[in-house]
């Protein structure tokens, strides 16, 4: 994760092999200890590259994740295996899915699939297609879909499936090196991340990347460093066969767009027994009770006391950050906790923050790099959003600062309806403003508003 206070798990199988099956199970079916480590990558010797990744929780259980390990970057798997003259002509193709606007306004996701040969792409373009709706199935992505571009890259594999599935003998050549038993934990769904981003850089932008494996096997992972060459905000891997995973990726961005931290923790495990650190930085964890969080008018103070989604009140729930006591969470089971839930109150406010750090809610349809005359007409657009409660943005105009109520909505106006009489140059703006009830923050509700600017002359 992003914060060196964070535990990264390590594995533990590092013994013979007579013990490693043991402990295997162990993992399977429980957290994964942890235990301190840097959160910048580093070079291990005959390893190259480590980064940092989250692994899932058990298939069985409901928490979210057990913990972080540090990973080889290039993955274990030999890629790059030699393509046919036709696998090569489609290999690297890139299409918009999901076209909302200019990829400078809206927030860009990129899907990549692994394991789908040249005749399985039609497969991976309807497993991107039914993996995106059940993203947008879940609140905030449901109100703000129209804020996401989703583009897909055609990765040509070799070989159809991928490594570790059905077992950890199964290997395949695969566009992107994906691999189970990553780290010998059998859920954990790794990836040859520079080969992933020889991929993600044929797309036009990327804000955030997933990438779906050809398999029906519980899986997944989360790479939530932002990428210092591309941009992007994480990766998150997932089986495009099976449902579960999907919720993996899910939890994945509240890293990634939300900044959250995990809420699980881990009963039993030494040294998770008691925070006693300082204050962290997370808006979802703090070392405070309700009582304090109030006072101090600190972290999610605005929402005590509200029902939030995931079922309750909002409050201050002991247990978080993976510590039994000494950290609170806001809810008792929210989706950074466990699978199949939904955000709570406070992590659907940071997560639409996230989503306006890289979406603008308007888009000027008529150039702004020059002045308008009385024969133009000044024209945008605005997303739609797509709530039950049917709420829009609210779109304003201004003449050199004062609002002209009468416009209030409209996406065209001609220059002569400013109704103009001098030859001075004039400020013409437009303004959309997302006055959403989920964001209480002041600061994070000035960020939910776009400006666009011309000069307007007679």
């Amino acid at each position: 994760m992003r914060h060196t206070r964070r535990p990264a798990v390590r594995s533990v199988l590092r013994a013979a092999v007579a013990a490693a099956c043991a402990t295997t199970a162990l993992l399977a079916a429980g957290p994964v200890r942890a235990a301190e480590a840097p959160a910048a990558p580093r070079v291990a010797a005959g390893a190259g590259v480590e980064v940092e990744v989250e692994i899932p929780g058990p298939e069985d259980g409901g928490d979210a994740g057990s913990g972080h390990t540090r990973v080889p970057a290039g993955g274990t798997a030999k890629t790059g295996a030699r393509l046919s003259e036709s696998e090569r002509a489609a290999d690297g193709d890139v299409a918009k899915l999901v076209d909302n606007g200019p990829t400078a306004d809206r927030l860009d996701v990129v899907v990549i699939g692994d394991g789908y040969t040249a005749a399985e792409l039609g497969k991976f373009h309807a497993d991107a297609q039914a993996k995106w709706a059940e993203v947008t199935a879940v609140e905030p992505y449901t109100t703000y879909r129209n804020l996401f571009n989703v583009w897909t890259v055609d990765a040509v594999s070799r070989e159809s499936g991928v490594s570790g599935d059905p077992d950890r003998e199964a290997v395949r050549d695969t566009a992107l090196g994906s691999y189970f038993w990553c780290e010998d934990i059998e859920r954990l769904l790794c990836v040859d991340q520079p080969k992933v981003d020889t991929y993600v850089a044929k797309a036009p932008e990327a804000d955030l990347v997933i990438v779906l494996a050809n398999s029906a096997k519980y899986g997944g992972a989360g790479y939530n460093e932002p990428s210092a060459t591309l941009g992007y905000e994480g990766i998150s891997t997932a089986s495009a066969d099976n449902a579960k995973s999907g919720q993996v990726a899910i939890h994945e961005t509240g890293h990634s767009l939300g900044k959250l931290a995990d809420e699980y923790f881990y009963p039993g495990v030494p040294d998770y027994e008691k925070y006693t650190g300082p204050e962290p930085a997370d808006s979802n964890i703090s070392t405070l009770s309700a009582d304090r969080l109030a006072r101090q008018r600190a972290k999610w103070y605005r929402w005590l006391g509200e029902p939030s989604p995931d079922g309750g009140t909002v409050g201050a729930y002991e247990g978080g950050g993976y510590f039994l006591t000494g950290l609170q969470r806001p809810t008792d089971n929210s989706l950074m906790r466990v699978l199949g839930k939904p955000f709570n109150l406070p992590g659907v406010e940071s997560m639409i923050g996230g989503f306006y750090r890289h979406a603008r809610i308007v888009t000027p349809l008529t150039p702004t790099d020059r002045a308008l005359r009385r024969r133009d007409t000044a024209k945008v657009t605005v997303p739609r959003l797509t709530g039950a409660d049917g709420r829009q943005l609210v779109v304003r105009w201004y003449l050199d600062g004062r609002e002209l109520r009468r416009l209030e909505g409209r996406t065209e106006v001609p220059i002569a309806d400013l109704r103009l009489h001098d030859l001075r140059t004039h400020k013409l703006s437009v303004t959309a403003e997302d006055r959403t009830p989920s964001v209480r923050d002041p600061k994070t509700a000035r960020t939910l508003r776009t400006t666009v600017d011309w000069n307007v002359r007679l």
